[in-house]
């Protein structure tokens, strides 16, 4: 796949089934991703991979959270929370690892964790893998960052759902440049 293709193409794909990525392609999207923009070289960002019983195991930690959030969840809310991870064969957790820094700024570090979590995706899409790229509530929840043993330091980029796409790749639309771009001249 041309560069340039993959860079104008890729669409996120919700229904993701087996095979998961191999080992072989994750070890190129993550050295993709470890490519992303990095001031200071701090490397501001870690991942974690959950696949298999796992997933169920998150879909539980999820469930907690959302009734320590809401004492008063629904069954059908604590279902729909122990579904989410079974989305997808794999999912990957994006993390940013925030630095006391004199010239990097948090919100630099943030930044350059979410362009990895990016760089995942766009190498998902050459590889011929859907992806989807989520946050909610779950993102922000103290449950689950506890439950990922998340250090007081970190935060949730996003979860990274990848898998096989089920179902036609649908096709972006094309935006104008021109409608984002202007010239500034003092």
């Amino acid at each position: 796949m041309e560069a340039f293709d993959a860079l104008l193409n890729r669409v996120s794909h919700a229904r993701l089934s087996e095979p998961a990525p191999t080992a072989q392609q994750l070890d190129r999207l993550f050295r993709v991703a470890l490519r992303a923009p990095d001031h200071g070289q701090l490397r501001p960002w870690r991942f974690l991979t959950i696949a298999g019983e796992a997933r169920a195991r998150l879909g539980e930690l999820f469930a907690q959270a959302t009734l320590a959030a809401n004492p008063d969840a629904t069954p059908d809310a604590l279902d729909k929370a122990r579904a989410m991870p079974m989305r997808a064969p794999l999912l990957v957790v994006a993390i940013a690892r925030l630095q006391d820094h004199p010239k990097v700024p948090e919100v630099e570090q943030l930044l350059a964790a979410g362009c990895a979590a990016h760089g995942l995706v766009q190498a998902a899409y050459t590889e011929g893998l859907g992806g989807m790229w989520r946050t909610g509530a779950m993102a922000y929840d103290p449950v689950v960052h506890q439950g990922l043993g998340l250090a007081a330091n970190e935060r949730i980029v996003g979860f990274v759902y990848l898998g096989t796409p089920i179902g036609e790749l649908r096709r972006p639309v094309s935006l104008e440049p021109a409608e984002f771009v202007s010239v500034w001249e003092g």
